[in-house]
């Protein structure tokens, strides 16, 4: 079970730590579980987008098993800055969630009888509210309040609302971390759910609901102007040092099982975020791709914005992003060296090894519509229409 941890109880129990969390030798799942994936054919952000979801949350035994009755972490993924745009694109036409997946997915939660619904996110460099993020971006956040009963905001880049940061231990050990310090709402939650976009990434080949949760990680222990020996009061800086391992987080969490593995981004990123979904599971990962880009997972010279018009969703985040890769015209079961990952290990691959998920299609029932006609090649894709 995760425990607290204060920034200073660090120093009466690191020998403790040392001994509870010595580096277990691997043993890998055999055979990674398997869950069903919804997938959807839908065109646009309007009227059709709440019953389509609806649909495909019964198709995988309904919203109520799931929610009903619980307090729910929501991760949702608004990368690099609110001004950062694909041409004059609104951000959630482009890298962003799009707001109207964010409003349906809480409404249908509160339909659904969620106790409590609490939105997430870690932007970047910054303690600013989520809400000002959202409203820099043209975004209004009273939409989600009103979308269901109890609905909050946390900035989980820092302690946030609370007063201790809480660890979470990555099973078998972790590729690079055998545990997190991470803000409390990762772990005062009964259900934890992943709504990313579906997107191409620069460092690690795809970023879908697994590669969401990489921000999950405080800048104030694991971000390029951490504290040292403690967490940081403020966040300063990105999260260059999970990149680069130019340093270690913290001194007061978990330092990496080896320092000496490859310092290489296309090997840290990749691993670190199955490390990640490891250490605190993901219970509904959502992927929006209704309306996205290639390139990236955020503006750039490559990027053009593109229309897949899909929507996939699971309870499994490695079977959701193995459906997820397939509808982007990708083999799933490729590795470093073939796309999308020329220059990067396989995120799959690694939380697949941690026993998270399978990436293997033929153990992955579909529901709804079939992956061949939802297909969208993204490395030969066709530029969407501006939205009227």
């Amino acid at each position: 079970m995760p425990h607290c941890i204060t920034r200073r109880t660090w120093l009466a129990g690191a020998g403790a730590l040392a001994g509870s969390l010595a580096l277990p030798k691997r043993m890998f799942s055999a055979e990674a579980p398997a869950a069903a994936v919804a997938v959807a054919s839908c065109q646009t952000y309007g009227p059709e987008l709440a019953p389509t979801l609806e649909k495909m949350f019964d198709q995988l035994g309904g919203l109520g098993r799931i929610v009903k009755g619980k307090t729910v972490a929501v991760k949702v993924n608004l990368t690099g800055l609110p001004i950062e745009r694909l041409g004059f694109l609104p951000n959630g036409l482009t890298h962003w969630t799009n707001p109207a997946v964010i409003e349906a997915t809480v409404h249908l939660m509160g339909k659904a009888g969620a106790r409590r619904i609490r939105i997430l996110e870690s932007p970047w460099k910054s303690a600013e509210p989520i809400e000002e993020i959202m409203l820099q971006a043209g975004w209004e956040p009273r939409d989600f309040v009103h979308a269901a009963p109890l609905v909050e905001f946390e900035n989980t880049n820092f302690l946030g609302y609370g007063k201790q940061y809480v660890r979470l231990v990555t099973p078998h050990g972790g590729h690079v971390f055998r545990a997190f310090d991470l803000n409390h709402s990762y772990q005062d939650c009964d259900v934890f759910v992943s709504i990313a976009k579906l997107k191409e990434h620069r460092t690690a080949g795809v970023t879908l609901s697994m590669k969401n949760c990489f921000g999950i990680t405080p800048c104030t222990i694991y971000g390029d102007g951490a504290g040292e020996k403690e967490p940081g009061l403020l966040p300063r800086g990105g999260r260059g040092i999970l990149h680069s391992g130019s340093r270690q987080p913290s001194a007061s969490v978990p330092s990496e099982n080896d320092p000496k593995s490859p310092r290489d981004a296309g090997y840290r990123v990749p691993a670190i975020v199955s490390d990640l979904v490891a250490a605190r599971p993901i219970h509904l990962a959502i992927i929006d791709g209704i309306r996205t880009q290639t390139g990236g997972e955020t503006p750039g010279g490559r990027s053009i914005p593109v229309a897949p018009g899909v929507l996939i969703a699971s309870t499994n985040c490695v079977c959701a992003d193995a459906v997820g890769m397939a509808a982007m015209g990708f083999d799933p079961m490729a590795d470093r060296g073939k796309a999308p990952f020329e220059r990067s290990d396989s995120t799959l691959r690694l939380a697949e090894e941690l026993g998270v998920g399978t990436r293997d299609l033929s153990r992955i029932e579909v529901l709804g519509t079939p992956i061949t006609q939802v297909r969208f090649d993204f490395r030969n894709p066709v530029r969407a229409p501006d939205p009227s």
